[in-house]
């Protein structure tokens, strides 16, 4: 992630998020979300709030007609990371499944390299000069450098178990990694590619799996998925722990905003449906929060703000949409129905003019979804469920908490007349579901409800505990 100082000589273009003093929001802009479940990557121009289509990476999930998880399937698998370039001209797209990193032209929405890493890959971003890509390859234990013209790895920089994400400083002279199952930070000098900084993170605060470093450069905030926690660290100075705050479930993304002269920290939160905005402290104090915005629809996920820092945009993992928010007012001004299951969302600057719909389809759009309440019966506990049509099949995605920790639960659907087993799964040891995943012909069978009861359906065995997906 690149941040930025105000611009000095007038024209220069800023990418968010910025400091006071950045250019407007344009129409040559693109904010752009990775769609998990359609294989796609949502374009979005931010001035006139216009979806333009959808850049296909690979077929929609279970996609019957490309046999998707068979042998012969060579498309990619799991859209998921998002990075950018700092003059705005590339965009970096990450397939968690099938392992590979794409280059994109932001001016023709073209495919222009793919290279291929290890293991899982979560996020990446460009080096400041733009000729490296840094990608954090979080089904191993390192960093994949990657030169992306000549489409090969350069180096790798070995790192603490399951690194999620790469940030740079604001001067591109350093790097910071987050880890999902190591409780630390590691600070790298960019030149030697050295890891110069090892900063241990609170017990309490977990693993993470996405983190920011603020346009100021005063502070990196990791967003814990599985336990509900940020833990917001003083990254330039001391190292120290500002705060370990206790956000909610599924504590997502974090990114930043200065209205009025006030710096904010906004973090979504997807088990509770939420934004949260936090003013945050000049004396290494914690943050205090100040809003709570309760988002349009589902499952709050990735978030970027415009460069003049009007604007913040939220990706619905759960609703299929983007969220719009008024920085000045912290509401939602516009939902945008975009691909299915956005994960990551950055908002990319650009100066010069971009073809609209070059190289773009419809693939994942107007597709069906549906968010209901969950039933829950014989304990305590709450939840949504949401459905989402697929090519061929419905997708079923169970949310819960308040549940009791550590407990088999089956989920089923009912029409009001009958009910049918989907899925079995395990609350985790803080009473949460965080993602069940089942598919069948939900809206087929005019299904109407879902209904969560402990245990498992007779003859069943029980099965392990749900996995999160961050």
């Amino acid at each position: 992630m690149r941040s930025n100082a105000s611009p000095s000589v007038q024209g220069t273009l800023i990418q968010p998020p910025a400091l006071p003093g950045a250019q407007p929001i344009s129409g040559n802009d693109r904010v752009y979300t990775a769609d998990q479940a359609s294989n796609t990557v949502s374009v979005i121009n931010p001035a006139t709030n216009t979806v333009l289509g959808t850049i296909a990476l690979g077929k929609p999930r279970l996609d019957p007609s490309a046999d998707v998880l068979g042998a012969m399937y060579d498309g990619q698998i799991d859209v998921h990371g998002l990075g950018f370039s700092g003059d705005g001209k590339w965009l970096n797209v990450i397939d968690v499944t099938t392992n590979a990193v794409h280059v994109i032209d932001t001016a023709t929405n073209k495919v222009v390299r793919t290279v291929y890493v290890g293991r899982a890959p979560h996020e990446g971003f460009f080096s400041s000069d733009g000729t490296r890509l840094w990608v954090a390859v979080r089904g191993q234990d390192y960093i994949s450098v990657i030169d992306w013209r000549a489409g090969k790895e350069v180096d790798r920089i070995h790192t603490e178990d399951g690194p999620s994400k790469v940030v740079f400083s604001p001067d591109g002279k350093l790097a910071y990694v987050n880890h999902l199952r190591a409780p630390r930070l590691d600070v790298i000098d960019v030149a030697s590619r050295r890891i110069i900084k090892r900063v241990q993170i609170p017990a309490e605060a977990g693993g993470s799996s996405d983190e920011a470093i603020s346009p100021d450069g005063r502070e990196i905030w990791l967003g814990m998925p599985t336990n509900g926690r940020t833990t917001a660290v003083l990254n330039a100075r001391t190292y120290r722990v500002e705060a370990v705050l206790k956000t909610g479930p599924r504590t997502n993304h974090p990114n930043f905003v200065t209205v009025g002269g006030v710096d904010y920290a906004y973090q979504t939160v997807g088990g509770l449906n939420q934004t949260l905005v936090y003013r945050r402290s000049h004396t290494g104090g914690p943050p205090t929060l100040v809003k709570t915005i309760h988002n349009s629809g589902h499952g709050p996920h990735g978030i970027w703000p415009s460069p003049d820092n009007t604007r913040v945009y939220v990706a619905l993992q759960n609703s299929d949409a983007v969220d719009v928010i008024d920085t000045h007012t912290n509401s939602v001004i516009k939902t945008l129905p975009i691909g299915q299951s956005p994960m990551a969302l950055v908002y990319v600057a650009r100066s010069t003019p971009a073809t609209s719909t070059n190289n773009v389809g419809r693939q994942g759009l107007g597709m069906r979804t549906q968010n209901l309440p969950l039933r829950v019966s014989g304990s305590s506990g709450q939840g949504t469920a949401l459905i989402r049509a697929l090519p061929g099949i419905d997708e079923v995605t169970i949310g819960a908490t308040g549940l009791p920790a550590n407990q088999q639960f089956t989920a089923y659907a009912g029409d009001g007349t009958r009910t049918t087993a989907l899925m079995s799964m395990m609350s985790n040891q803080f009473g949460n579901i965080d993602e069940g995943l089942s598919y069948s012909y939900f809206f087929a069978n005019h299904y109407t409800s879902i209904i969560l009861k402990p245990g498992t359906p007779p003859g069943e065995h029980e099965p392990g505990p749900a996995m999160p997906q961050a």
